[in-house]
């Protein structure tokens, strides 16, 4: 049987993209796509209010409206997986907090890419050997947050797993050396013409691993966020990444 799925935040750029490819999913049934500015429909598909008739909310509304939208969805009682950026790990506490005693299940997905999943998998499973690792993420020039929920994702991971960055030396202009993500330093860059890019750079005396991933059309987000809903109608309480989904 089909998943009935709504999408939030269309006409979004992420939230369109993840819907044309749940068109084309024979397991999925788009129900309705929500954005409380809009009415009418979207190619064909009607913009809903509420979460009625609906098994799962793709939410990737912007930043200032994704926690009351949360709190809706949970009181509708539906699952959810979130694609907003920006989830500090206060707010994934705060998500936590809201889904307790739920019997739905909320996937927190910082980055839908199936490359850019394996590529902060691999740079954990790298920390341990290195001296010292940065993080460089690069995005268009109007993404609205610094660092990306991935490149936060990525940099509490890596200094988890043992990873760090050298001590912090003097800064003639303030902020030149990054910011520090749990003793991992995070560059943020924005440019006109990107769409996504993140570099993971360890390093030893005498070498260099860097691990890259880009993404260059919001196309590639759509698989990872099929997968997460196809895992969500399975899982209780709140998830963080695609890890565990793609049994990684």
């Amino acid at each position: 049987m089909a998943i009935a799925t709504i999408v939030s935040g269309v006409p979004g750029k992420l939230a369109s993209a993840i819907a044309r490819g749940f068109l084309d999913a024979d397991d999925i049934d788009l129900v309705g796509v929500h954005n409380p500015t809009r009415s009418g429909g979207w190619e064909g598909i009607s913009y809903v209010a509420d979460a009625d008739g609906a098994d799962v909310v793709v939410e990737a509304c912007p930043d200032r409206a994704v926690m009351d939208n949360l709190a809706r969805w949970r009181e509708a009682g539906v699952s959810v997986v979130v694609g907003t950026s920006g989830f500090t790990q206060d707010r994934i506490d705060a998500v936590r907090r809201l889904w307790d005693g739920a019997d739905t299940g909320c996937l927190i997905v910082p980055n839908f890419s199936i490359g850019a999943v394996l590529m902060m998998k691999f740079a954990e499973m790298a920390a341990p050997h290195f001296a010292t690792t940065e993080v460089v993420e690069r995005h268009r020039d109007g993404k609205p947050d610094a660092p990306s929920g991935t490149a936060l994702q990525t940099a509490a991971r890596v200094a988890a797993a043992g990873g760090r960055s050298a001590p912090k030396g003097e800064e003639l202009v303030e902020g030149a050396l990054g910011a520090d993500v749990e003793g991992v330093r995070v560059h943020s860059l924005r440019l006109a013409g990107l769409l996504s890019h993140q570099e993971v750079a360890h390093t030893n005396p005498g070498e260099q691993l860097s691990i890259v991933h880009q993404s260059t059309s919001y196309g590639s987000f759509a698989a990872g966020a099929l997968a997460g809903v196809r895992a969500v109608v399975h899982l209780r309480g709140v998830v963080v990444g695609l890890d565990e989904v793609l049994g990684l």
